[in-house]
């Protein structure tokens, strides 16, 4: 196991640098710069803030100016942010995201699993159409059009949540944690269903059957653990959509996170702060896709020997 994690470990490092490269190489070859849309602001000003950023150095100098401040932890300042850092920056909005990621990967762990478990039970039967239609729906309908319908009906129509915000009215987390967690709970309905049905179908679960034992403990004590392997093997890249995808929903409802802070650096050209939140999302898709594995590693005792052998 140890060395499945090095391993994995190693191979993070050339996948950041390319990510950093193409990065930095996207930002480079959009027109204009940090600074060309102060019109009001003198060309003599221009050049001197270039100067202090090192923009007016070539493209691959500053390339290697920015991989040798990553390396020692430094993203850098915010071009837009006076006197604050990217790091400060990152700091500031990444509670708010990850706690608007933690509401909504538990909302869709507790419909998707209970949807799919239920779905599985009978299949092809009403039991399983319904779970499973709604969970194509949530598929389909995408966080930036789920959104707004949802402020419609619950926000203005019932009256029931606030519009937007972020911690200031009670229940102001509830739409922006369902707008995101509803479409990964779809994903997890099927996967569920479709674990939960290979693993009812196995021998041992009709020896538990033929004991006599009934269908709850059937599910909890002995089909539910191989039955979320599936759901498992998912969870790094859900997690890892959940964060990406809170771009759009922190835009929508005006959460204070690192979504939002993404957004208007994109719209800023702040160079640092895009590269600094890429890494830094590149670097949560990487350990929470590692931790998948290790988790998935340890359900399945095959997979276990597999890496302790040294795979």
């Amino acid at each position: 196991m140890l060395k499945f994690i090095l391993k994995r470990l190693l191979q993070a490092i050339p996948v950041l640098l390319i990510v950093i490269t193409i990065t930095f190489a996207l930002i480079h070859a959009a027109p204009g710069g940090p600074f060309s849309a102060e019109r009001a602001v003198p060309p003599e000003v221009i050049e001197a803030l270039n100067a202090q950023y090192n923009l007016d150095d070539p493209a691959y100098v500053q390339y290697f100016i920015y991989l040798k401040n990553i390396v020692r932890g430094d993203f850098g300042p915010s071009f837009k942010y006076t006197g604050r850092s990217v790091t400060e920056i990152i700091a500031a909005g990444m509670p708010v995201t990850f706690e608007l990621g933690f509401y909504a990967i538990m909302i869709a762990l507790t419909l998707g699993i209970s949807a799919g478990v239920i779905a599985s039970l009978k299949p092809n039967t009403i039991q399983d159409y319904i779970p499973m239609s709604l969970a194509m729906t949530g598929i389909c309908l995408p966080t930036f059009v789920l959104g707004p319908m949802m402020v419609l009906v619950f926000a203005i129509w019932l009256d029931w949540l606030p519009v937007s915000g972020w911690g200031y009215i009670p229940g102001d987390k509830i739409l922006p944690a369902l707008t995101l967690g509803f479409a990964y709970a779809a994903y997890i309905a099927r996967l569920s269903r479709g674990g939960m049905l290979e693993i009812l179908s196995q021998d041992f679960i009709r020896t538990a059957r033929a004991k006599g034992l009934k269908t709850a403990t059937i599910v909890t004590r002995h089909a539910l653990r191989g039955g979320m392997q599936p759901v498992v093997s998912f969870m790094g890249p859900a997690l890892a959509g959940l964060l990406s995808g809170s771009f759009v929903v922190e835009t929508i409802f005006q959460i204070p996170g690192m979504g939002r802070y993404f957004v208007q650096a994109a719209f800023n050209r702040d160079y640092t702060l895009i590269l600094g939140t890429t890494v830094f999302f590149a670097s949560l898709i990487i350990l929470f896709n590692l931790l998948a594995d290790i988790v998935t590693v340890w359900l399945n005792p095959r997979l276990r020997d597999n890496s302790n052998s040294g795979n």
